[in-house]
Parts: C-alpha cells; sequence; structure tokens
C-alpha cells in the first residue's frame, strides 16, 4: 500500500511543506514558525543513506510524497554512533491512516542495518497519537524532560522514548 525511497534535492521542497503543515498544531515540532527549504540543505545534506537516510513515502503507483521518515544522531559523539532518532511527519491529508505505523515499522526493520542498535523518538508529552504509535511498537518512556518547551505561553514537556532493535 505504501512505498518508501531515498529522498533526493528535489523532494526538500515537499518534505519541508509537510513538516510546516505540523508547525501550527504546536504538538510535533519546536519551532513556531515555518522554516525555509534553504535552511534545510545542510541538514538534507547530512542525511547519509548508507548512514542517516531520509525517505520520502509514497502510495504504491503515486509519485505524490505522502510523508518522510528520517534517522539523525542522537549525540555527536562517536561512542553513541549505533542510537539514531527516528522522526516521522505526514502530509495532513494522509493522517491517522496508518502511514505512521508502516514508516514506523520500516525505521525499525532498518536500523541494524545501518549500525543502529537503539532507536529514540523525542516526542511532546501531550502528542497523544505520537506517543501511542511508539508505544505500539515497543517503545517506553526512558526520559520526561518536564516543561522545557514554551509554546506560545505554554510550558510542554519533551518525552523521549527508546526501543533497542538489535
Amino acid at each position: 500500500m505504501y512505498t518508501h525511497r531515498v529522498a533526493t534535492a528535489e523532494d526538500l521542497p515537499v518534505i519541508v511543506d509537510i513538516y510546516n503543515s505540523t508547525i501550527a498544531s504546536r504538538e510535533v515540532t519546536a519551532d513556531t514558525e515555518p522554516i525555509s527549504v534553504e535552511s534545510r540543505r545542510q541538514w538534507f545534506a547530512d542525511h547519509d543513506p548508507a548512514r542517516r537516510p531520509l525517505w520520502v513515502v509514497q502510495r504504491e503507483g503515486s509519485p505524490e510524497i505522502i510523508g518522510w521518515i528520517s534517522y539523525s544522531n542522537f549525540y555527536g559523539r562517536p561512542a553513541y554512533n549505533g542510537t539514531a532518532e527516528v522522526s516521522i511527519y505526514i502530509a495532513e491529508a494522509f493522517r491517522g491512516k496508518g502511514i505512521g505505523q508502516y514508516c514506523l515499522k520500516e525505521a525499525i526493520d532498518h536500523a541494524p542495518k545501518i549500525g543502529v542498535h537503539t532507536l529514540l523518538g523525542f516526542i511532546f508529552g501531550h502528542n497523544i497519537p505520537s506517543l501511542g504509535l511508539f508505544e505500539k511498537f515497543g517503545f517506553a518512556m526512558w526520559a520526561n524532560l518536564p516543561r522545557v518547551a514554551n509554546l506560545d505561553g505554554v510550558e510542554r514537556d519533551l518525552v523521549i522514548l527508546g526501543k533497542r532493535v538489535a
């Protein structure tokens, strides 16, 4: 039903559009204003398909990008190379249709192939759908950082969920 592939530079505007579509909800990202394609060029370049891929998600047989998945370094020191943060962003019209489940399963299954034994999800404590998704796949709360984010004057918790995958 869904497929994914390594993102290309031509995909970056859509990746940024999907990301920006989550900002207004104040549930998904700590960015409070839309970001630009230009501001994401280095971030895009940092996603090496062999170590920290960035994938775009499509419906089978359709060229339309409906989401994306990325692996990011957890902490910039060599001892943490086996740990990665996984991020999933879904286009607004496609949320709640099982795409997140597809994305997280693919991320978990692929992690050992790129030398990742531990996956982390950084999720706001009030983002119940995302917390539920990760918990459904066996992630557990490894940390709760209370009131570390301020979104429009409301202090929010950041929950770190983790899972050993290899």
